[in-house]
C-alpha cells in the first residue's frame, strides 16, 4: 500500500503537506516589532512607505512608484493612468488573471482578447505583425507562470501603432527580461504584494512609471483629500527586508524550477513553460503543459487532486477569459486555439517550495512518477 499514491489510499510522499507562506522571517518579526515601538504603524505618511518607494524606484530603474491597496487595483490604476476611457479597446492575452479582464470592463473600455504561444502560453506578440489597431488604446500584458513575454518585439510593435503598453509583472516582482526588470518595459509596469506573492504583505500593489503624465494622471485619480487606495505604513515596513532578500531568493526559485524542467524533459506529459534566452524570470507559480494522453487520459484537474493527496502544491491555472465571460463582453482578434488549450492543461507549481532543497525536488519528481504508474486507476 505504502507505494500506492495517497488518493488510492497509500502514504503521501510528503506527508507534512507544501511550505508554508508567508514564511516566518526573523526580519520580519524584527519589522513588526519596531513598527509597534515607535508607534509609525499606525500613521497616514511615514517613514515606511516613503523608503519603500525610494527602495523599488532603485530596484526598478524607474523614476516613479505610486504604492496601492492591491495588484489588481494596481492594473486599474495604470489603466486610467494611459488614458484608457469609455469605448475604447484594450488589447490583452485570451488566457489571463480574470481581473484583468474585469479591471478592463470596470472603466468602461472593451475586451480585446488575442491568443497565446504554443510553447509558453504566454502572449503571442508575433502574429500581431501583420496587424493593425487603429481602434485600440493600450495593450495589457502578464508574464504568467515563469512565462515570458516578448517585451522587446511588444514594445516595437506598440510603438509603430501608437498604442501605450501596460505590463503586469505582478507574478515576477524583480525578475531580468531582456536587459531591464520586469515592470519597466511598458509605459506603465504594476506589481503586486498579495498574500501568496514572493513579496508579500497580505494586501497591496505599486504602479511603475517613467512618464510624468501617467504617474500625474494616477495620483489625481487616487487623491480625494486622502489617498482613496493606500498601503498602510505596516505593510510597507514587512515589505522592506523581503525586498533586500529578493534577488537572492529568485536566483534560487529560477535554480529549483531550472532542474525541474530539466526532470520533466526527460519523460512525457509535463513539460515547464520554455525559458526564453536573455532572461532570468522569477517563479510565484512555475507553468506546466500537461499532456492528459501521456497520463493514461487522466485529467489535469485529477491530476492536480493526486498531488495536492501527495501534499505537493501543484493546481491547475487560471481558466482562460473567453471560456469564462459572456461572448457579449469581448471581442477576439481571430481563433484561440492555444487558448482553448491552456484553459484545460496549464499545472502551476506554487513557488514555496522552489525555496527548498533538493531532496523536496526529488519529492516532486517521484510524486509525478507514482502517479504516472497508476494514473489508469486513478482516472477511474
Amino acid at each position: 500500500m505504502s507505494e500506492r499514491p495517497a488518493i488510492l489510499g497509500g502514504e503521501p510522499i510528503r506527508p507534512q503537506g507544501p511550505p508554508e507562506w508567508p514564511p516566518r522571517n526573523p526580519a520580519i518579526r524584527d519589522a513588526l516589532l519596531s513598527a509597534w515601538q515607535d508607534g509609525s504603524w499606525g500613521r497616514y505618511d511615514g517613514r515606511h512607505c516613503r523608503e519603500l518607494i525610494e527602495q523599488l524606484a532603485e530596484h526598478h530603474q524607474t523614476e516613479h512608484v505610486i504604492l496601492c491597496s492591491s495588484g489588481t487595483v494596481a492594473v486599474e490604476l495604470a489603466l486610467r493612468g494611459v488614458g484608457v476611457g469609455s469605448g475604447d479597446d484594450v488589447l490583452l492575452a485570451a488566457y489571463d488573471f480574470k481581473a484583468n479582464f474585469q479591471n478592463v470592463l470596470t472603466i468602461g473600455a472593451n475586451p480585446l482578447l488575442h491568443d497565446i504561444r504554443h510553447d509558453d502560453w504566454q502572449f503571442d506578440v508575433q502574429s500581431l505583425e501583420c496587424i493593425e489597431m487603429p481602434q485600440s488604446t493600450a495593450v495589457l500584458v502578464s508574464h504568467l507562470h515563469g512565462g515570458v513575454v516578448d517585451m522587446p518585439a511588444l514594445r516595437r510593435w506598440a510603438d509603430r501603432q501608437k498604442i501605450k503598453v501596460i505590463e503586469d509583472a505582478c507574478q515576477m516582482p524583480g525578475a531580468q527580461l531582456f536587459g531591464r526588470t520586469a515592470g519597466t518595459w511598458g509605459d506603465v509596469g504594476v506589481i503586486s504584494f498579495g498574500g501568496s506573492k514572493t513579496l508579500s504583505a497580505g494586501r497591496g500593489g505599486a504602479v511603475l512609471t517613467n512618464d510624468a503624465t501617467i504617474a500625474q494622471r494616477t495620483r489625481l485619480y487616487t487623491q480625494r483629500g486622502n489617498n482613496a487606495y493606500p498601503l498602510s505604513e505596516l505593510q510597507a515596513a514587512v515589505l522592506l527586508p523581503q525586498l533586500r532578500s529578493l534577488d537572492h531568493n529568485r536566483q534560487r526559485r529560477l535554480d529549483n524550477a531550472n532542474t525541474l524542467r530539466e526532470s520533466f524533459a526527460t519523460s512525457s506529459g509535463l513539460r515547464a513553460f520554455k525559458l526564453k534566452a536573455d532572461c532570468e524570470p522569477d517563479y510565484y507559480k512555475l507553468g506546466i503543459q500537461y499532456d492528459p494522453e501521456t497520463f493514461g487520459g487522466l485529467s489535469r484537474d485529477r491530476f492536480s487532486a493526486a498531488m495536492r493527496a501527495e501534499g505537493i502544491a501543484m493546481d491547475p491555472g487560471f481558466r482562460s477569459l473567453h471560456r469564462i465571460h459572456s461572448r457579449r463582453r469581448f471581442r477576439t482578434v481571430g481563433d484561440l486555439p492555444e487558448a482553448d488549450r491552456a484553459d484545460t492543461n496549464v499545472l502551476v507549481l506554487h513557488h514555496p517550495v522552489l525555496l527548498e532543497d533538493n531532496a523536496a525536488l526529488q519529492e516532486i519528481i517521484s510524486a509525478t512518477e507514482r502517479i504516472r504508474e497508476f494514473a489508469g486507476e486513478i482516472a477511474k
